[in-house]
């Protein structure tokens, strides 16, 4: 009788994030392997529209009061009832979840740079991870770098921990040459601009870039777009920074296709999914030295060896006039995303399952 596999699929139905992106290119890659299971995803959410059941696939909405109530009290109930021989969950695990689990940590950034956190969530984060790491069958995440970290800070062995590499979302797909400048002109933008895709967060680091650009010699005529879910405010008001705020997927794919170079400053990052992104569109992309941005960068993206602004603006001002070498990291990049795929990170996913299972 194949095994029942309850997934938390809450994030299938939040707004596209990293770790939204995540759990949509899984389930991709799930339905492409066809593994030998009754996979039950989870949420207190009805089903995202489009959502397609199998046989061997279906959605289980349990509504509840609060996010929290789900996550310590209904899906451990809803493990029971379902008789789920393992459970797949993010982070942290209800102390009440008695069936066997694999939890996904993408990152440590909260033991990494706790100053990157409010004390509340700093605290509530160095808790609750390690508790659920240390209690689940395996850790899943992202990147060597993320595993090194987990193994260090969260004190699982190493053998436990599996680093299964991300991909674009599954809907990101190249626009149409002749329709990239009328989607960037519905978002406001006109002439040759860098960009960047991530949130305010302080480990983000996203005022190096803006200043960066800020010091550029005013014969280099970019413009830094700023594009993701939280808001800019004074960040974004400098003469060469446009914020577009989120937009719609086709929009974030014509942003990538358009621009002639993505940067990417942050401090810290379990795998980095913006960068893959830019690469599978055509943009060249500059990386800082932080967690896993030189492992997934590779050789395809430019690898800065510090934070100071005076480095990122030389590299950025060389790179933004000489379109050869931009042309030719281009290409390099394209490569290296043929080498994400979804499918063979759901398949490291189903042998960390099958592993799982076996106790």
């Amino acid at each position: 009788m194949p095994s029942t596999i309850v997934l938390d699929a809450r994030l299938l139905t939040r707004q596209n994030t990293g770790d939204s992106t995540y759990w949509v290119g899984l389930l991709q890659g799930l339905r492409h392997i066809q593994p030998p299971a009754q996979l039950v995803l989870a949420s207190d959410q009805p089903a995202p529209p489009g959502f397609v059941e199998t046989d061997s696939i279906r959605w289980h909405h349990a509504p509840a009061p609060s996010s929290r109530w789900w996550s310590l009290l209904a899906l451990p109930r809803l493990a029971r009832h379902l008789k789920a021989d393992l459970v797949h969950v993010q982070y942290s695990a209800s102390p009440l979840l008695r069936t066997p689990f694999v939890t996904t940590v993408h990152d440590v950034s909260f033991f990494v740079g706790p100053q990157w956190f409010k004390l509340k969530d700093r605290l509530l984060l160095r808790s609750s991870v390690p508790r659920a790491a240390q209690r689940a069958r395996a850790v899943l995440t992202v990147s060597e770098a993320s595993k090194r970290d987990i193994v260090k800070h969260l004190s699982v062995p190493e053998d436990k921990v599996v680093a299964t590499y991300l991909a674009p979302h599954p809907d990101l797909q190249a626009p149409p040459a002749d329709q990239v400048a009328s989607r960037l002109g519905s978002l406001g933008i006109a002439g040759p601009y860098a960009l960047s895709v991530s949130t305010r967060w302080p480990r983000k680091n996203m005022d190096l870039a803006v200043r960066a650009m800020e010091h550029l010699a005013a014969s280099t005529p970019h413009r830094l777009v700023l594009t993701g879910k939280a808001g800019w405010g004074e960040a974004a008001r400098g003469h060469r920074t446009q914020a577009v705020g989120y937009v719609a997927m086709d929009d974030l794919a014509a942003l990538y296709a358009g621009a002639d170079l993505y940067l990417c400053p942050s401090l810290y990052e379990g795998f980095g999914l913006p960068v893959v992104e830019a690469f599978a569109l055509g943009c060249p992309v500059v990386v800082g030295p932080g967690g896993s941005l030189p492992e997934v960068a590779g050789n395809a993206g430019l690898v800065l060896p510090d934070y100071e602004v005076e480095t990122w603006r030389a590299v950025i001002e060389s790179l933004l006039t000489d379109p050869e070498r931009r042309s030719a990291m281009a290409e390099a990049g394209r490569l290296r995303a043929k080498e994400f795929s979804w499918t063979k990170m759901a398949q490291g996913v189903w042998t960390a399952y099958e592993r799982s299972l076996s106790g």
